[in-house]
């Protein structure tokens, strides 16, 4: 988690994936204009930082245990994020897309169900 704002180029150029990797998958969330169907400039994110680096091992474990990842990258912001600036980053690595794909899709809905991050809008 991070105040600065994600560089999706630079946190891409870190990617490692070794010659038996086929497929990898990133997600780039962005903040939209509007909540709830009222506009808003942007959401401020909180997070209890201890408890949401616990709850995003027991996810990486999870997800090592479901698929044959190599490699499993995750940013997310925390402040004021505006609108269209990205909030969140993911970043997997697995041998064939199916996988790879299937396991984004999981930890994206995982994180938002346990993972103690809020957003509160900024009008």
């Amino acid at each position: 988690m991070t105040e600065a704002p994600l560089d999706e180029a630079a946190l891409a150029a870190g990617r490692a994936a070794s010659a038996g990797m086929g497929a990898v998958v990133s997600f780039l969330g962005l903040v939209r204009g509007a909540e709830a169907g009222a506009p808003i400039s942007a959401l401020e994110y909180e997070a209890f930082q201890r408890m949401a680096e616990r709850q995003f091992g027991r996810l990486f474990d999870e997800m090592a245990r479901r698929w044959p990842l190599e490699s499993v990258r995750l940013a997310h912001r925390v402040g004021v994020v505006k609108v269209n600036e990205p909030s969140l980053w993911v970043e997997v690595v697995a041998p064939h897309r199916e996988e790879a794909f299937a396991a984004c899709q999981w930890l994206i809905g995982e994180l938002k169900r346990v993972v103690p991050i809020w957003k509160r809008p900024v009008a």
